[in-house]
């Protein structure tokens, strides 16, 4: 039998980033903030599922032999030779899907029903689809108690609860919108079926060695990213075809401009770049220098009183190679909550600032009061003036407003990837 060393890395926090995230297709009905616009450009852009003029179609249905010709894509099976005859009354020689159907059946991808008829146009539903990718992927025992998370588990068919317990398990489905929910009995949209198939790439070593062909990516091992400590992963997978950063782990990039909250607001630009090579320990260079990382500011929490600084919340969506490569990602910083603030140094700063104008305040006032009666009690007005004033400016400034979030040009931050990203060779 065959081996296949296939690339296996973590979906991620059930969804998201990323086989071979160069967007070269221009999607004009799929908006940058479409709730599967990763999975959908992926899939049109690694040439799984096709556009038709400039026009995906998201909410549209995926019919069986629709399905199967993805799939066949997918595992770099879309042009083996046929070596059996068609059993099927409802394909014909004549049917531009007549091979795949074919292929899939020699293949034992997607079978079709006893009274040899493969219904090519009949539209897939969730609970068939969760089935098909169960029926490909590696065997395991999986819990069906797994079902019972979810609102509707009574809706699943029983013959897809052993399907979904292990699709569940695998992470190679979709839930959305409610996560609560599976909706088995819905039709399949497009979408959906993009997000499924993207999952299935981003998990292949899990997908029965009889089904793959042989070009589909070798794992070449596993490196280390330590750009930043405590970041709560630091695997990188190298594949023959792209290098997987792994979701939890952290990177160092610096704002490409100043930043000042005061006169930022939400949806802006928030840009940034590599300032030297971001490159495992072993040495293999994930971003080149000069690598543009571009996002927006998501909101801001103004400076309140007593002393609560402002709080910027912001994402990275993407990356630009120097060659301009467009490497898609989910990246916030790396800071508790998400959020850019002013540190315990530019506050103990401020409040310092103020004790000492304070005390400044308080000696002249004391020199003022004790020279009035008698110059010889200037030293006895300063002993008294200094603390008391440098008392009453730290008191104020700990009742004051908080400081704004400011950074400069070239200031770096962590950041920590939300999902796993990966660059293409």
């Amino acid at each position: 039998m065959k081996k296949l060393l296939v690339g296996l890395f973590a979906a991620g926090v059930v969804a998201l980033s990323t086989t071979v995230p160069t967007f070269a297709a221009t999607i004009s009905d799929v908006s940058a903030d479409y709730w599967a616009s990763m999975e959908i450009n992926n899939v049109v852009d690694n040439k799984v599922m096709s556009l038709k003029g400039d026009k995906f179609n998201p909410e549209g249905t995926m019919s069986r032999v629709e399905f199967v010709q993805s799939l066949l894509k997918l595992l770099t099976n879309d042009n083996i030779n046929v070596k059996i005859n068609n059993i099927f009354t409802d394909v014909k020689t004549s049917d531009a899907y007549y091979a795949d159907v074919l292929r899939s059946q020699q293949l034992g991808l997607v079978y079709g029903y006893p009274d040899k008829t493969f219904k090519p146009n009949k539209l897939m539903s969730r609970a068939e689809t969760q089935s098909v990718i169960s029926h490909i992927t590696k065997d395991m025992e999986a819990d069906q108690s797994l079902l019972k998370n979810y609102t509707d588990a009574k809706e699943v068919p029983a013959w897809a609860n052993k399907a979904y317990a292990k699709t569940l398990n695998y992470g190679i489905y979709v839930n959305y919108p409610n996560p609560s929910e599976l909706r088995p009995n819905d039709i399949l949209s497009r979408a959906e079926a993009a997000v499924i198939l993207y999952r299935l790439r981003q998990k292949a070593g899990l997908i029965k060695s009889e089904y793959v062909g042989e070009e589909l990516e070798k794992t070449l091992g596993t490196q280390h990213l330590s750009a930043v400590k405590k970041a709560p992963n630091n695997e990188v997978l190298i594949t023959s075809q792209r290098n997987v950063i792994k979701e939890g782990n952290a990177l160092l990039v610096a704002f490409d401009d100043k930043f000042k909250s005061e006169i930022a607001q939400e949806g802006d630009a928030l840009n940034f770049v590599a300032n030297e090579d971001i490159a495992t320990d072993e040495g293999t260079v994930l971003f080149p220098a000069g690598t543009k990382f571009k996002g927006s500011v998501l909101s801001i929490t103004d400076p309140k009183w007593f002393n609560k600084n402002a709080r910027v919340y912001a994402q990275i969506t993407e990356a630009v190679l120097p060659d301009g490569k467009v490497v898609s990602m989910v990246a916030k910083p790396f800071y508790k909550n998400y959020e850019l603030k002013e540190g315990p140094w530019m506050t103990a700063g401020k409040l310092a600032l103020y004790t000492v104008t304070g005390g400044a305040i308080g000696t002249g006032a004391g020199v003022g009061f004790a020279f009035i009666p008698d110059p010889t009690k200037i030293g006895t007005g300063i002993a008294i003036g200094t603390p008391v004033g440098a008392g009453v400016g730290l008191a104020t400034g700990l009742i004051t407003k908080g400081l704004n979030y400011h950074a400069k040009a070239g200031e770096e931050i962590k950041v920590i990837m939300l999902k796993d990203v990966s660059i293409s060779k």
